[in-house]
């Protein structure tokens, strides 16, 4: 992937979003985590996460798959949740607080995901349920995080798929956008679906120096009680840019005629009982550290 964005415009933009986005990502995360837990245990398995490990997750938000690896890793571990966002940083912490002795043995630092600034070689595994996919230069990011890892230590990260078969993130902002006559995303920029071709993803993490990649295609069944539940997630989910436009050509972000477009498109997903179920699918990758000390 190519650098030639604005680094640190890219970085300062990605916080405002996320900082922006926090408090409605604390409102969907039930609904939301009904189907993304099923990643996270996909991920601790294929980083053969266990008691007394000191696991590292990237890109954390709300704090996933940090609170349930502390679990695993028990009182002789230790789990580090990092995020570019304190807005999401702040609402983890507060949700390990919640959760007793789990707290104990987690700690969270705001770093980006291309600058975590921790020591070489301190973890056995590194996590990221999709965060990585934000990195401005990929190979960077991903040589970085190697580096982090002992030798031996194992990257689980879950990914999207292209924005066709993950329409639990794609749909409603791609339905918002037609509707708005916005212009697609730059292909190189960072993003949701900057990361959905497996091969690609192998030669990224190839050439970062790891070994032993594996990619493996997981569907991810997100469900919902409603097209109105459904369209209820895509709105706290929405970033601030969207809204904006929305405001700017309806007069208010709520505004009912913007959000028929979402409800239209995600009724082909509606089950006889009137619910919706939105399979999407999700690239879970495992590479090693070969320790080479590259």
């Amino acid at each position: 992937m190519g650098t030639s964005l604005d680094r640190r415009a890219v970085k300062d933009a990605q916080r405002a979003t996320w900082d922006a986005l926090s408090a409605g990502w604390a409102e969907a995360q039930e609904v939301f985590e009904r189907g993304a837990g099923l990643v996270t245990g996909r991920l601790l398995d294929l980083g053969d996460v266990r008691p007394g490990q000191t696991v590292l997750d990237v890109g954390t938000g709300l704090g996933e798959p940090a609170l349930t690896a502390a679990r695993r890793v028990g009182r002789t571990g230790r789990v580090v949740a990092t995020d570019i966002s304190p807005e999401m940083l702040r609402i983890a912490r507060r949700r390990a607080g919640g959760l007793g002795d789990v707290a104990a043995n987690i700690e969270f630092v705001e770093a980006d995901v291309e600058a975590q600034g921790l020591s070489p070689g301190a973890f056995d595994v590194v996590l990221s349920r999709w965060g990585l996919m934000f990195a401005v230069d990929h190979v960077a990011a991903f040589a970085g995080l190697r580096r982090l890892l002992r030798p031996g230590g194992v990257l689980a990260a879950a990914v999207w798929g292209p924005a066709e078969d993950a329409p639990v993130m794609a749909l409603g902002f791609a339905s918002l956008s037609a509707s708005l006559d916005l212009p697609p995303a730059p292909p190189d920029a960072p993003g949701p679906f900057s990361m959905t071709d497996p091969d690609v993803l192998t030669c990224e993490l190839e050439a970062a120096g790891f070994s032993g990649v594996s990619v493996l295609e997981t569907r991810v069944p997100f469900a919902f009680d409603s097209v109105g539940a459904f369209v209820a997630f895509t709105r706290a989910v929405t970033p601030p840019f969207l809204l904006d436009r929305i405001r700017e050509r309806h007069g208010s972000p709520d505004a009912r005629e913007a959000w028929r477009a979402v409800e239209a498109a995600a009724a082909r997903f509606r089950t006889g009982s009137g619910g919706l179920y939105i399979p999407s699918k999700a690239l879970c990758v495992q590479a090693s550290n070969p320790g080479d000390g590259g």
